[in-house]
């Protein structure tokens, strides 16, 4: 047996240095962080639509509708935080997100109730 006491674990490979990981997130500003999850909203509600290369290999409207509202949410939330140089280019993505979801739909809901609509207003189209 070994008298040498295992390594610390925070320093084995796989295995993330939560420290460094809360400083790093420290120095970033909020509006960036924001920003940085708005787009990640946005991409899963693309893939979710169907609107990449595989197309409806991952295509899933309910859990689109989710992502979408959820973007709505936040957008709406963060309006007054974020400048309009970050937040206009999110609400474009927002309703043309919006309008994709209405267009894949079967049954298109009814303007104001589309997925995140409750934030945006109804939306024509």
């Amino acid at each position: 047996m070994s008298e040498t006491s295992p390594s610390d674990p925070s320093e084995t490979p796989g295995n993330p240095d939560f420290d460094a990981m809360a400083r790093d997130i420290a120095e970033v500003p909020a509006v960036e962080v924001i920003v940085t999850v708005a787009v990640n909203l946005m991409s899963a509600a693309a893939v979710k639509l169907g609107l990449t290369e595989e197309g409806e290999a991952h295509k899933d409207l309910d859990e689109a509708r989710k992502l979408v509202h959820a973007l709505a949410g936040l957008l709406d939330a963060s309006a007054t935080e974020i400048s309009s140089f970050h937040a206009a280019p999110l609400r474009d993505g927002l309703k043309s997100l919006q309008l994709a979801f209405r267009e894949a739909s079967l049954v298109p809901d009814e303007p104001g109730r589309g997925p995140g609509e409750k934030y945006t207003g109804p939306l024509y189209g």
